[in-house]
C-alpha cells in the first residue's frame, strides 16, 4: 500500500526523522491558510499523488505550463498555484498518459538547499535483508542513476541479529561525502528512519531529494513509504491512510473478493489458480505475439461465486480483447471453475474470444459443463494449444 507524501512524512516525524513543516490543502483558500502558518519567505505547493517525476510532469490541459511542484514567494501565488493543479490531471513519467488527477496539494516551507542526495530503505530480495541505498545524485530517478553511474549507488545491508550500528551510518556519510556536524546530522536521520521502517512493516522508504542545509542539518525534502500488504492488520491507522482514488478500481474490486489481480496494458485477459502458473500463462501469451491485460490468481480455494466476480472484472477492462482461463485442477475442482465461467459468461454478455484450459480434478465435468453452455467457449488441450488460440481468435476477430 502506497501513501501520500504528506502522510508518509507525518509518519517519519513522529520517529524522529527531521522533516520541513508544511500543511495538506484540498482548496485553493486552505492553501493560502496553510501558507499563511509557515514562516516564508518562499514557499513549495506540491501536488499528490502517488506519482514520481512530479516537478517534470505536466498538466494534461497545460501541456507548455508549469510543473506539479512549484516554488513561489508569496500567499497569493500559493493560492494561484494550487487553483493551477486542483482538479486538473498532472502526467508523470510514471503516471503514464492517463495521468492521475490532483485531489490535494502539500504546502511546504522552502528550504537552503546545499546538497541533494539520496537515500532509501527497502527489503533486498537477493541477500534477504533490509538494506540501506544512498547516493550522491539526489533529485534523480535512482533506476537512472543505477544505469548511468552504478558506482555511485552505495548499499548496506543490515543484519537482523544485530541491527543498524553507528559505524553503518558513519560508513554512509563518509561515502557521501558529509563532513563535520553534517555526520552527526545524518547518523541521526538515518537510525531514526531504520527505526521507522521496522516498526511501520514498511516494504520501502525513499527520501529524494535528501538535502544537506546550508547550516548543515539533513532533512527530508520528498518522502515516499510502501508498506507490506500482509502486514496491514497490525497497523489498522495505517490502512486508514489509503487513497482508493489513487488505486485502479478493478484491483480495488478484486480485493474485495480476494482475488490477487493486477491490471496490465496488454489485450488477453488471464484467470489462473497459482502465482506461478499465472506467470507461465502470461509469458507464453508473449511467446505466441500478444501481451497480458492482467495477473488474476483465483487462488486454490475459489468458489463460484468469486470465479463469477473475476471474470467481471477482467472484463471491465476497455482494453481486454480476448480470454484464456488457464486452470490446474488440485484443490480447485475445475467443474466449479467452469460454473462460475458458464455463469459469468452469461451474465456479461460475452463478447469477445474465449478459450478455457482445465486439468485436474474434475476436469471431463469440467468440459462437459462448458461444452453444454451453448456459448462460444474454444477448448484447449494445453497451455501452449490455449495461448496459441486465444492470440489467433483475437487476431481473426479483427
Amino acid at each position: 500500500m502506497n501513501i501520500h507524501e504528506y502522510q508518509a512524512k507525518e509518519l517519519l516525524k513522529g520517529y524522529g526523522v527531521a522533516v520541513l513543516e508544511g500543511h495538506v490543502a484540498w482548496t485553493p483558500d486552505e492553501a493560502a491558510l496553510a501558507a499563511a502558518k509557515l514562516p516564508g519567505p518562499v514557499y513549495v505547493v506540491k501536488s499528490q499523488i502517488h506519482a514520481g517525476g512530479r516537478g517534470a510532469g505536466r498538466f494534461a490541459d497545460d501541456p507548455n505550463g508549469k510543473g506539479g511542484v512549484r516554488i513561489v514567494k508569496s500567499v497569493e501565488d500559493v493560492r494561484a498555484a494550487a487553483e493551477a493543479m486542483l482538479g486538473h490531471t498532472l502526467v508523470t513519467q510514471q503516471t503514464g498518459a492517463a495521468g492521475k488527477r490532483v485531489n490535494r496539494v502539500y504546502v511546504e516551507a522552502g528550504c537552503d538547499i546545499a546538497r541533494e542526495l539520496y537515500l532509501s530503505l527497502l527489503v533486498d530480495r537477493a541477500t534477504a535483508r533490509v538494506t540501506i541505498m544512498a547516493s550522491t545524485e539526489g533529485g534523480m530517478e535512482i533506476e537512472e542513476v543505477a544505469h548511468n553511474h552504478p558506482e555511485k549507488i552505495m548499499r548496506v545491508a543490515i543484519d537482523p541479529a544485530a541491527g543498524l550500528w553507528p559505524f553503518d551510518c558513519r560508513k554512509l556519510a563518509y561515502g557521501l561525502g558529509l563532513q563535520g556536524k553534517q555526520i552527526a546530522s545524518f547518523s541521526k536521520f538515518v537510525t531514526a528512519m531504520y527505526d521507522a521502517f521496522m516498526k511501520l512493516d514498511c516494504g520501502i522508504v525513499e527520501i529524494n531529494p535528501l538535502v544537506v542545509t546550508g547550516a548543515g542539518d539533513v532533512v527530508a525534502l520528498d518522502a515516499k513509504i510502501s508498506f507490506d500488504d500482509n502486514a496491514l492488520y497490525r497497523h489498522p491507522d495505517i490502512e486508514k491512510l489509503r487513497d482508493e482514488s489513487e488505486e485502479d478500481p478493478k484491483e480495488l474490486e478484486a480485493a474485495k473478493h480476494m482475488l490477487n489481480y493486477v491490471a496490465l496494458d496488454g489485450q488477453i485477459g488471464c484467470m489462473v489458480n497459482g502465482a506461478g502458473l499465472a506467470m507461465a500463462t502470461m509469458d507464453i501469451i508473449k511467446l505466441y505475439g500478444s501481451s497480458p491485460a492482467n495477473f488474476l490468481d483465483v487462488g486454490g480455494g475459489a468458489t463460484k461465486e468469486r470465479v463469477t466476480a473475476a471474470f467481471k472484472i477482467i472484463l471491465s477492462d476497455p482494453n481486454v480483447e480476448g480470454i484464456l482461463v488457464n486452470i490446474f485442477g488440485g484443490i480447485m475442482r475445475c467443474d466449479v471453475i467452469a460454473e462460475g465461467v458458464v455463469a459469468a459468461a452469461r451474465e456479461v454478455s460475452l463478447s469477445v474470444p474465449l478459450v478455457v484450459r482445465l486439468e485436474g480434478t474434475n476436469v471431463a465435468l469440467g468440459k462437459e459443463i462448458m461444452a453444454k453452455s451453448g456459448l462460444p467457449i474454444i477448448s484447449a488441450d494445453n497451455l501452449a494449444d490455449a495461448a496459441e488460440k486465444v492470440v489467433k481468435a483475437v487476431k481473426d476477430a479483427h
